[in-house]
């Protein structure tokens, strides 16, 4: 099966598929969709980018379409849970999308806004309820939700879900559900310690493995910048003067380096703004919107950003400071590159860094290259990887035919990335589609990430 008319899915969801462009299913979605619809517990993993939360929500639909259960007050047929409130937005808009010509009630629970329309919401019950862990248990334990008939369970990023920062409360939320039920976990890292948890909440579960865990996007460019720490601000500035980094994530560890960062682009005159756990939900979707409509070049965030944000276009995601667990660089990575189109990823790394580095290249099996074409290049970084330099440009320019060219895919896939040139003369070596698939691919309809 190749195609989603070949799942058997009701033909209202085929019709909002088919609107959306969408026509056949990518690796994961043709794997995980059949599982789902058979009833059984699954762990799902693959890289960002490849369309994962259609393959839950599209199979959810139909087995709740399907399905002999009713909505109860106060309760939820279905419940999803993602880590960061960006994450579950996202979820909710795809699953508005994909039921629009069906009954189905959903709604979207998380912190940061007001708890009274979400209260609300809940009076009469859900088929499909969206939430983060923290506001869903502030509402379960004002009895504002209960969860005694949940039939069907999905931890997406279930690597974060379930480790020390989630696990109390993914576990006090699970004691309330119904001990039958179906279970999916999604995610793209799976580190053996999470997988433990998993399979303690799971029942014979099928593992789904599309690419093996941490397994970076194959068109992302990845290079490493080696940098004397109190010059990473010049570094920025330097590759910033190249418009070829048009529409740029930055990503730092902590909320007032994204500040301090954001600020700085401001002041040499590059629209910017920072995301971050202190700003309310309303300044994160305002940024958010920003960066996606064009309006500001650079997005400054933390790792709250690299789960669940979903913007086209995305040319580069640039790591101003190396992240401190490898898991993280896989996810921040991936926000460029998805669906198959091409992207770049530029990480800075000082000495006190060299740790993470050598972590995240064990984690992703394979090493970085050294990007030696800046002038603030640090030969005497301890550590610096031996024969693995090299000097390329730090981009290359995009191609008529990748700014026109469209293809049909499938939720969760993009086409209006922007593909690099074929590598040359100072270019890094990212992938261009022939000639022949740029001029098939113009009247096809385009794509957009689902997930």
């Amino acid at each position: 099966m190749t195609k989603f008319t070949d799942l058997g899915l009701n033909q209202s969801v085929l019709r909002a598929v088919e609107e959306s462009g969408y026509e056949t299913m990518t690796p994961i979605q043709k794997q995980a969709i059949p599982a789902v619809m058979e009833g059984k517990d699954l762990i799902a993993i693959a890289q960002t980018g490849t369309g994962k939360t259609a393959a839950f929500s599209l199979p959810l639909i139909q087995k709740l379409l399907t399905g002999e259960g009713k909505r109860a007050p106060k309760g939820a047929r279905a419940l999803i849970l993602a880590p960061t409130r960006e994450l579950a937005i996202q979820i909710s808009e795809n699953i508005q999308a994909y039921a629009k010509y069906l009954h189905l009630k959903s709604t979207l629970i998380y912190g940061g806004a007001g708890a009274k329309p979400q209260i609300k919401a809940m009076i009469a019950g859900v088929d499909i309820l969206i939430a983060t862990p923290g506001r869903l248990l502030d509402l379960m334990n004002q009895r504002h939700v209960n969860l005694g008939k949940v039939e069907y369970l999905v931890l997406d990023e279930a690597d974060r879900m379930l480790d020390m920062g989630f696990i109390r409360d993914i576990q006090k939320i699970i004691a309330q559900l119904p001990t039958t039920r179906q279970t999916l976990l999604f995610s793209a890292t799976m580190p053996k310690s999470v997988e433990k948890l998993a399979n303690s909440i799971l029942t014979h579960p099928v593992r789904i493995e599309v690419a093996p865990a941490a397994t970076t996007a194959e068109k992302v460019a990845q290079h490493v910048l080696m940098v004397p720490k109190g010059r990473k601000r010049e570094l920025l500035a330097h590759v910033l003067k190249d418009e070829n980094l048009s529409r740029v994530l930055i990503f730092t560890r902590t909320k007032h380096g994204a500040n301090k960062v954001s600020r700085q682009l401001e002041q040499l005159g590059i629209s910017s703004d920072a995301i971050h756990g202190n700003k309310s939900q309303n300044a994160r979707q305002k940024a958010l919107n920003s960066f996606r409509s064009g309006e500001t070049r650079a997005l400054v965030a933390t790792d709250v950003a690299a789960r669940g944000i979903d913007v086209d276009g995305v040319t580069h995601v640039i790591n101003f400071e190396i992240p401190n667990e490898p898991e993280s660089y896989v996810h921040r990575i991936g926000r460029t590159a998805r669906a198959g189109a091409a992207g770049s990823s530029l990480s800075f790394c000082d000495h006190e860094e060299r740790a993470y580095l050598k972590d995240i290249e064990k984690s992703i099996r394979q090493p970085v290259p050294v990007l030696t074409d800046h002038p603030f290049h640090a030969e005497g970084i301890a550590g610096a990887p031996a024969g693995e330099e090299s000097k390329p440009a730090m981009t290359g320019r995009r191609s008529r035919g990748a700014r026109n060219g469209r293809r049909a895919s499938a939720p969760g896939t993009s086409s209006n990335q922007n593909t690099p040139r074929r590598a040359g003369a100072g270019a890094p070596a990212n992938s261009q589609r022939s000639g022949a698939g740029k001029s098939r691919s113009r009247n096809r309809r385009p794509q957009r990430t689902a997930a």
